[in-house]
């Protein structure tokens, strides 16, 4: 089962992410905070608040919010062309959709 290791704010909106599959990437957060309707997250807006995350199997944060590790994986390496079908089968992405 896929869960975040080890994470670091890397500024506004950006978190380097290692993964149980040895895979480090960064998952830029901005475009989808600043998108997403869910009210709970809008305090994450805040790029301070955001910052100050724990890791415990994902990220979360101190009101209780968390992501899921695969969307979070998604966000981190959706343009890497040997990962699109299991992004497709996690529902992250449609077969007519592409990966930006």
């Amino acid at each position: 089962m896929l869960s975040v290791v080890d994470a670091e704010w890397v500024g506004n909106y950006r978190i380097r992410l290692h993964f149980s599959d040895g895979k480090v990437g960064v998952a830029d957060l901005g475009r989808w905070l600043t998108r997403t309707s869910w009210k709970a997250f809008h305090s994450l807006r805040d790029p301070e608040r955001f910052g100050r995350f724990h890791v415990d199997y994902t990220i979360s944060w101190e009101n209780g919010l968390d992501l899921a590790p695969e969307f979070l994986y998604f966000l981190a390496f959706r343009n890497e062309p040997e990962l699109q079908e299991l992004f497709q089968k996690w529902g992250y992405l449609t077969s007519d959709s592409d990966a930006a």
